[in-house]
């Protein structure tokens, strides 16, 4: 019996126990206390709008559940007051009333604007567990109640514009410990003498200070300043600062981000300890008495204005002098507001704020700079339109390219009639541009007007009032044919109108009209016809940069003037070869593109005479026979396109070329064994793509020291041998995309002829076509993050490595219609960046590693055709695949095939490897389908259930419980009688 009793009780103490539990989840709908619903009913009584907002205020409703109003779950006490109004009313509140809410956490009455000239309430020191005391702008006049200082778990105070407020001492302020948030903006604290000794002692924990137009009195010894960690925003404008009040605001926080110190009365040099301020990102220094001093502007700021952070800086007002220079403002790389103005910058004659982040456009903040005459904002964020430039008369070189300005433009240009150079590219200006808009620019000599959406207007026989020496017209509307307005224009050294829908030949006059033309570009129109020869058509031309690619151009290639650096003729219908470019090119070509035409024919050996030569892409043409041993010898190539011919033979020796970073040959009739000392000479490269061609022989071991590798194509040829185990050694494979820079970009110099500079930098972006998820795919912008391994369509043997594992930057890997053995190495689940995986038709067995459900990007998957068997695992990809992604496979089971369980264990292979995989797998599909999250709730349902439901009975009903535990007793006794009985039988029987 005494184990029957020890068992009731501890039934009765765990009843007891899921009582209290319920008993507690039931006070999550108690009321509010009434004595606090009556103070909040006298507290509506004096609002004067009582609509809207305070529509719930309702008696007959629980005040827990009234706007702005929260309370404690378990007490039902108003915790939370938020009465903060968008608009300013004239309430009639007693504020005493707020004092029977002594369970108050928050309390916000700003922009009531109470009658009555109410004082805050001595009792305030009654709200104990106040936390957030918010009363702005509420009327409260006369001294702020010391009282306060007795709410120490006090975090927000805000008693701004309260204008009859008063502080004859802020000593309170130091008993609050907890304080983060103080902004007593407007209260008079001019008798307050202790003000900033008080601050010292709780600045060390404060986020934000604001102590703007306080009538701070003048300090005279300044306090041990106690440096802070934590304040982010400093206001003390509108105040009248002494000198010795500044070593205290630049040393109180070095991670300060915002700083007001508008009309504080600041005289003389701007302050030099403000270039300690690294964090700053907004500073308000206007309306004071600064000025440049004897070093002028640019000696008294070369310390602030270079901060890293600084995207707002005001210092209008004042009385600088002098002028900013280029060096200075080249630092303020994230500044979006500036603001100068009326101060005494006459003498400003440059101002280049390019590559910024400006979105208003300020010409308007600088008053009359009547000097200025270089005024470059180009690569902002401005938006609308432009200002009035009648205040800069002297304006000569105007850049405001790269923004997002709009509305009309040329009428306000129009009164710059000394500018020499006008930049007004990308934009998205719209409108027509006229005879009489362009003749009151006679000075022009440099034109932008690219990508914008202007359309021209001008007559056949107009004769220009300049002579343009750079005129940029691309991607605007120019008609069909050649504007012959630029027939008289014979100083052009750059011209482009590429993309203005030229539908034309080439017409005679435009190969006079410019003897001394540098860069021409008209790609991307519609030019059809043939080229002449240029190389003898004239004599002086020098053509530095010739860009014709995407038109319709035909006939065979013409000769080039011999100085020329850049070529790009890609995509037209040029036939031939290229005999006529080895005869005249010469060593200054850097760049030749001659893709996607007609060409045909052996190449010449003739290379090593373009020893700048840095790209070269001849693709997608018809050249045949073997490429040159020439080629090897350009030292400073790094991009080699040559895919897509007919080229045969080995691959030519290219161990002097060590700055390659791009190699396509594929999609040619090359043989021979891949060469090793492609790993051992080319450090640099980056996508090596030898696919479809006829190359056989092993994977050399060398290629594993292609650190830098993105993408390895080889597939589509005869390689046979094993796949190295070394590739874990392809580092760049090895790295999260997000470190690696989107395009694959080459920056090479040529001497081309710039009207701002005599030598161009040129930054190509190179393009691979790259075969994934079944289907050829063309990259140029996202290239860099594009990182593959195909050596699919092979003679490769033996098992996949399984340090492949440790590629994780990996996006597709195909291994497939090879002869690999063996099993899929679990780390392949490892590669979570995996977007498509094909290792289809080869010799694989065993089951598909669990690990294959961390696969969350994939989108293409191909195991078929294999002798893969068991359960296939799931996740939300894998069941979303094609079955035919898994057809050939005799041994898998599970979605997404219609064999949805395997036969006995799940395996076809007897070996144990794979036995235990499988059965691994097959625990994984059970646990994702039966043990879910309803079997937990099931299984607890029915414990409380079955369980309880009897203990509770036997607790409840005493009866119940002792025929309960008798019955046992019984039983207990019945099964004793029993056993001696059979013991006592049985003796007998074996002494008988």
């Amino acid at each position: 019996m005494p184990s029957a009793i020890l068992r009731g009780r501890f039934c009765l103490f765990a009843l007891l126990g899921i009582l209290s539990i319920s008993l507690g989840a039931g006070t999550s709908h108690i009321k509010c206390i009434d004595r606090e619903k009556q103070a909040l009913l006298k507290i509506k009584q004096g609002l004067t709008n009582t609509q809207g907002y305070y529509s719930s205020w309702e008696s007959e409703v629980d005040c827990c559940r009234w706007k702005g109003i929260s309370c404690n779950n378990r007490t039902g006490n108003v915790i939370a007051l938020n009465l903060n109004s968008n608009y300013i009313f004239r309430d009639n509140i007693d504020p005493s009333i707020l004092c029977e809410l002594q369970y108050l956490e928050y309390l916000d009455l700003s922009y009531h604007n109470l009658e009555g000239q109410p004082r805050i309430p001595k009792c305030i020191d009654s709200l104990g567990h106040l936390t957030h005391l918010k009363l702005a702008s509420a009327g409260f006049v006369g001294s702020i109640p010391c009282e306060l200082q007795n709410l120490s778990s006090l975090q927000t105070l805000d008693l701004s514009w309260n204008q009859n407020l008063t502080a004859n001492d802020l000593q309170w302020l130091s008993h609050l410990s907890s304080l983060r948030y103080l902004n007593l903006e407007r209260v008079d604290l001019s008798q307050a003498v202790d003000w900033l000794q008080s601050i010292n002692k709780i600045i060390p924990h404060l986020v934000e200070l604001n102590l703007a137009e306080c009538s701070l009195p003048k300090i005279n010894i300044l306090p041990r300043i106690n440096s802070s960690t934590t304040l982010k925003v400093l206001d003390l404008s509108r105040n009248n600062l002494t000198s010795s009040t500044l070593p205290w605001v630049f040393n109180v926080s070095q991670n300060l981000i915002d700083l007001y110190l508008s009309e504080t009365w600041l005289q003389g040099h701007i302050p030099e300890a403000l270039g300690n301020m690294i964090s700053l990102e907004t500073l308000y220094l206007d309306s004071n008495q600064l000025e440049g001093g004897s070093n002028e502007l640019s000696g008294s700021l070369p310390d602030f204005i270079g901060l890293p952070s600084l995207t707002f800086l005001d210092i209008s007002n004042n009385q600088l002098n002098g002028s900013i220079t280029e060096a200075q403002l080249s630092k303020l790389h994230n500044l979006s507001y500036l603001d100068v103005s009326h101060n005494l910058l006459s003498s400003l004659k440059s101002l280049d704020l390019q590559s910024n982040n400006l979105t208003e456009f300020f010409p308007k903040y600088f008053g009359n700079l009547p000097h200025l005459s270089k005024l470059f904002v180009g690569s902002n964020k401005l938006r609308g339109s432009l200002p009035d430039f009648i205040e800069l008369p002297s304006l000569k070189s105007l850049d405001i390219s790269n923004n997002q300005l709009n509305g009309t433009i040329l009428s306000i240009i129009g009164q710059l009639s000394s500018l020499t150079y006008l930049n007004l590219g990308s934009n998205s200006f719209n409108s027509v541009i006229t005879e009489a808009q362009l003749s009151k620019l006679p000075n022009l000599l440099h034109l932008d007007v690219s990508h914008t959406l202007f359309s021209f207007n001008l007559s056949s026989e107009w004769i220009p009032p300049f002579q343009l020496q750079e005129l940029d017209m691309s991607s605007c509307i120019l008609g069909s044919n050649f504007p012959k307005w630029l027939k008289n224009q014979k100083a052009l050294v750059s011209l482009d109108m590429s993309n203005c829908r030229i539908s034309e030949s080439i017409p005679e006059w435009f190969w006079d009209l410019c003897l001394g033309l540098k860069q021409l570009n008209l790609s991307y129109n519609k030019i059809h016809g043939e080229l002449p020869n240029l190389s003898l058509r004239n004599v002086k031309a020098d053509f530095q940069e010739f860009d014709l690619s995407s038109n319709y151009i035909s006939g065979p290639l013409p000769k080039f003037p011999p100085n020329t650096s850049f070529l790009n003729l890609s995509k037209n219908k040029f036939s031939g070869s290229l005999y006529s470019l080895c005869t005249t090119l010469g060593s200054r070509l850097s760049f030749l593109d001659l893709s996607n035409n007609q060409l045909s024919g052996t190449l010449s050996d003739c290379w090593k005479g373009f020893e700048k030569l840095n790209i070269l892409i001849l693709a997608n043409n018809f050249f045949s026979g073997h490429i040159p041993t020439s080629i090897g010898s350009l030292r400073q190539i790094k991009t080699l396109h040559l895919s897509k011919n007919v080229f045969s033979g080995e691959i030519p020796i290219l161990k002097d070329c060590k700055e390659l970073e791009f190699i396509d040959l594929g999609g040619n009739k090359l043989d021979g064994e891949i060469p090793a000392w492609i790993g051992q000479i080319l450090p640099k490269l980056v996508v090596l793509r030898l696919r479809s061609n006829k190359l056989y022989g092993n994977i050399p071991v060398t290629l594993c020291n292609l650190s830098a590798l993105h993408i390895l194509d080889l597939a589509q040829n005869n390689i046979s041998g094993k796949i190295p185990d070394c590739l874990n050694n392809l580092t760049a494979l090895s790295y999260d995309m997000k470190i690696f820079k989107e395009t694959i970009s080459h920056s090479h110099i040529y001497d081309g002829y710039v009207l701002y500079g005599s030598i161009e930098r040129y930054n190509f972006e190179d393009n691979a076509v790259v075969t994934w998820k079944g289907k050829e795919t063309e990259y140029k912008k996202n290239l860099g993050l594009v990182k593959i391994i195909d050596l699919s369509c092979n003679n490769l043997t033996g098992k996949i490595p399984p340090n492949l594992a440790s590629l994780v930057g990996l996006i597709s890997l195909n291994l497939s219609r090879n002869n690999l053995v063996g099993l899929i190495p679990n780390g392949i689940g490892q590669l979570k960046l995996l977007e498509s995986l094909d290792l289809s038709k080869n010799v694989l067995f065993g089951g598909i590693p669990g690990t294959f459900s961390n696969l969350s990007f994939l989108s293409h998957l191909n195991l078929s055709f294999n002798k893969l068997s068991g359960n296939i695992p799931k996740s939300t990809q894998l069941q979303s695949m094609d079955v035919s992604a898994f057809v050939g496979n005799n041994g898998l089971c599970g979605p997404p095939l219609t064999k949805e369980y395997c036969n006995g264990d799940g395996n076809s292979s007897p070996n144990p490897s794979i036995t235990s995989n499988n059965q691994m797998n097959d625990n994984e599909g059970e646990e994702s389908g039966l043990i879910s999250f309803g079997f937990y709730v099931s299984l607890t349902v029915g414990f409380i259930v079955g369980f309880w439901g009897v203990c509770g009975s036997l607790i409840l009903i005493s009866s119940w419980r002792y025929a309960y535990f008798q019955l046992f007793d019984n039983i207990k006794d019945w099964m004793y009688v029993k056993a001696v009985v059979f013991v006592a039988r049985l003796k007998n029987r074996i002494q008988s």
